[in-house]
């Protein structure tokens, strides 16, 4: 430009220029995103595996995928005894009575709904340690299944609110110790006791959905771990 002495040509070349590789202006530059560091934390393998934790692992997956094949074949609705009498169910109820009594010094509701919760926050808790503290997916798979299973256990309990034929932990059926049934006093709490059977399809339908994925990401686990077994590793 005569006027100003202004050279376009390298004021357009300094405008639009591409920014330098490594600067902030480079998307490669800002690292992973939350969401590939979260998969990279639930798909982590030890460098070089033990070969004997590995197929100490390998029995555990095919004890557990029998027995959730086990749990997902049950028709609760019409034959609940093999979620209701089970081992799990054993266990489950031990986090169930504990959950009502964290939860009362949040009210009556609460209370109620409490030993639900804590049935299901347990393998919760257990999975996301194994995940983010030990750092053993396969152990935080076999969380999840818990926290499937639990899902499953709870189902009968929700399909029996209307009925209330149930036999509870004192021995009663709800009908023969009215206000003793959970989920009869939550759904009439909320006015939805004519939905138990829907909110118990629910529930399990979850426990599968959960239980099928803690499958595939235990075994995807154990794959991994297969790769990485070493040839040269040694007892210490």
């Amino acid at each position: 430009c005569p006027a100003c002495g202004l050279i376009f040509e390298k004021w357009m070349k300094h405008r639009f220029a591409t920014a330098p590789a490594g600067t902030s202006a480079d998307p490669s530059a800002t690292g992973p995103g939350p969401v590939r560091l979260l998969v990279e934390q639930l798909l982590y393998v030890e460098p070089v595996t033990n070969p004997l934790l590995f197929y100490g692992r390998l029995f555990l997956y095919f004890v557990f995928f029998v027995w959730g094949l086990y749990f997902i074949h049950v028709d609760f609705a019409v034959y609940s005894y093999p979620l209701s009498h089970s081992f799990m169910h054993n266990i489950n109820l031990v986090f169930h009575e504990a959950g009502h009594v964290i939860f009362r010094p949040f009210g009556w509701f609460m209370t109620l709904l409490g030993g639900t919760l804590g049935q299901l926050l347990m393998p919760l808790v257990v999975m996301l340690t194994f995940v983010f503290r030990n750092q053993d997916n396969f152990a935080a798979s076999l969380g999840l299944w818990w926290l499937g299973q639990s899902c499953m256990d709870i189902a009968p309990y929700i399909d029996d609110a209307l009925d209330q034929k149930m036999v509870l932990l004192g021995g009663r059926t709800g009908a023969d110790a009215p206000g003793n049934h959970d989920w009869g006093n939550i759904l009439g709490e909320l006015n939805r006791i004519e939905k138990c059977h829907d909110y118990a399809n629910i529930a399990f339908t979850t426990g599968t959905v959960l239980m099928i994925i803690a499958f595939v990401w235990g075994g995807y686990v154990l794959y991994r771990q297969f790769r990485n077994i070493g040839s040269n590793f040694s007892l210490p």
